[in-house]
């Protein structure tokens, strides 16, 4: 059903909660919670800690079996097929009214009307946009808005919502893709033959994206709540996140940041400071209030 996931992140916060691109099309019910953030503030930007609750991602225990009227699979593929790389891109960038979800799983995808559906009754608004064939598969695109609103999507707890639901639905419908995917050792049919060590891949770089910002990289073991922690954990060091960009991609995360402090790009000491704060919650250990 999907492959990689790029997640582009607009986060704009003169207010006391995490803003968030406006989608166009559908809106979202009140379903996350946010606290809000310390009393520093980064110019217009203001900081904030968020948490998504696990009832808002739609993920079940295990997948279940697909239904007589879902319409995700184009047909049967044997076991012996090689599963291919799940792929989800959400992308803030490219519309300036929408966010665009792509998804890609090899030449396996359907129509995906259960997707946006699902997605709908998150409140958003889903337009089919377009679909095409490359050599890495079949790419399903469609645009995305919030329907109170009729903009895109900016909040880092609904655009991680739709991420998780994406690929809830992935492994419901296509529950070979469970061994390519990180969740699919917590809710798919199988999971993942191997696990990804995260000193190993965890990657950290910054660098400056002119006088005014610059830009992070982050590559890691995927997880349920990722993005919304890694935004978390930016802007309890007083730095302000402008916008983004999230790929999930099998059992990895990566993501890409435009940063500020005070409006200006991080000098390398607090570029230092940012990475070894990303180190040191991505590689804690797993405690029993989980971020999903």
């Amino acid at each position: 059903m999907a492959s990689a996931a790029n997640c582009v992140v607009y986060f704009s916060s003169n207010t006391n909660y995490v803003t968030v691109s406006e989608l166009k099309n559908h809106s979202l019910p009140a379903t996350f919670v946010s606290r809000p953030p310390n009393n520093n503030t980064l110019g217009k930007r203001s900081h904030y800690s968020v948490r998504l609750l696990s009832s808002t991602t739609g993920i079940n225990p295990r997948a279940a079996a697909p239904s007589a009227t879902a319409v995700e699979n184009d047909g049967s593929f044997p076991d012996t097929d090689m599963v291919p790389t799940p792929k989800v891109i959400i992308d803030q960038d490219s519309d300036p009214d929408a966010t665009v979800v792509e998804i890609t799983f090899g030449d396996r995808l359907g129509a995906l009307l259960d997707t946006m559906n699902a997605l709908k009754s998150l409140g958003l608004n889903v337009t089919k946009a377009n679909v095409y064939l490359d050599s890495s598969g079949k790419h399903n695109k469609f645009c995305i808005t919030k329907a109170s609103t009729g903009r895109k999507v900016e909040e880092p707890e609904l655009l991680e919502a739709i991420r998780l639901t994406i690929i809830n639905n992935l492994l419901e419908f296509h529950p070979e893709s469970s061994s390519q995917l990180a969740m699919g050792a917590t809710f798919g049919a199988e999971p993942p033959k191997e696990t990804v060590d995260v000193d190993i891949a965890t990657r950290i770089r910054i660098h400056d994206d002119g006088p005014d910002r610059s830009l992070l990289y982050v590559e890691t073991a995927d997880h349920p709540g990722l993005l919304v922690e890694l935004v978390k954990t930016i802007t309890d060091i007083n730095v302000a996140v402008e916008s983004g960009e999230f790929d999930t991609e099998g059992l990895l995360a990566k993501a890409k940041f435009h940063v500020s402090y005070k409006g200006k790009a991080l000098i390398k000491p607090l570029q230092q400071v940012l990475a070894n704060s990303l180190r040191y919650y991505l590689r804690r250990p797993t405690t029993e209030e989980a971020s999903f």
